[in-house]
């Protein structure tokens, strides 16, 4: 589908429109890539990127160039449209997305990787690449993960629970420093009042929610909504029985789980065995 243009002839797409102010500024200004990064400080490739749409920055960028171009506010201002964009998602995915945008708080469980919300930029990239993702789209679906991050940023982000199965603290990535990164960063999350990070060991044995990784979202409606997601597909469970019975299994994982203090504990441990790897 081509994107849609009134009026000013220009994009009426977040990401798209985003991308295009970045350039016509630019351009107005008469400057080069090289150039705008030599006056901003930042490396000039990411604004090539920023530009053709492949990646929308963070905000520590968009700040220096709402600054540099004296536009305060207006580029953040469409970087934060752009971010929570959901059209940057594949298809099957967004009707999920929006109900998560919504959610009043939410919780999960893991079989075999962190959740995407509290996932490192190198953890998220290596994981895509094993499902087969490449080149643009790779870097596509790398930033909108990211982008998913925001959703518990600020006061009024809602509160987030979520159960790691041994096995996702026990694959580390290939590279040690981004598997260091991505340890780190849970429990720096774990940290926050918000969030709620519980892993369930092996030795828990068996559970009612073995086979994929559970999403629950509780909708301003008061209505609660599960997402079962496996390797290859996702299911939206919206009817109340089929709901009330995944929740019921997700509370029997959860008192079977260990506590966030003792998690955390669990956590450092395979920290400080990574860190003195030898091998790293």
């Amino acid at each position: 589908m081509p994107t849609r243009r009134v009026v000013t002839g220009r994009s009426r797409e977040p990401r798209a429109r985003f991308a295009e102010e970045l350039r016509a500024m630019r351009v107005q200004r008469g400057e080069s890539l090289r150039q705008l990064g030599e006056r901003v400080g930042w490396d000039w490739s990411l604004f090539g990127k920023m530009e053709k749409g492949e990646t929308v920055g963070g905000p520590e960028v968009v700040q220096a160039l709402d600054t540099y171009y004296g536009t305060p506010g207006l580029l953040l201002a469409l970087w934060e449209l752009a971010v929570s964009d959901k059209a940057q998602f594949r298809e099957r995915y967004r009707r999920y997305m929006a109900l998560e945008a919504e959610a009043v708080s939410l919780w999960h469980f893991a079989v075999s990787v962190p959740p995407g919300l509290l996932q490192t930029r190198g953890y998220a990239r290596e994981v895509l690449a094993a499902g087969g993702l490449k080149g643009e789209e790779l870097d596509q679906q790398v930033e909108a993960r990211m982008g998913r991050r925001e959703l518990l940023a600020g006061d009024d982000a809602p509160p987030f629970r979520t159960i790691l199965s041994e096995a996702v603290l026990r694959t580390p990535l290939r590279d040690a420093a981004e598997w260091r990164a991505q340890l780190e960063y849970l429990l720096d999350a774990s940290e926050r009042r918000n969030v709620t990070v519980q892993v369930l060991p092996f030795s828990a044995g068996l559970h009612g929610l073995l086979s994929a990784d559970m999403w629950y979202l509780r909708l301003p409606d008061a209505r609660t909504v599960a997402y079962a997601e496996n390797g290859y597909q996702g299911e939206l469970i919206e009817e109340t029985a089929p709901v009330e019975r995944l929740q019921l299994r997700y509370d029997a994982v959860r008192d079977m789980a260990l506590s966030p203090a003792e998690s955390r504990k669990f956590i450092l441990r395979l920290l400080e065995e990574v860190t003195c790897d030898p091998s790293t």
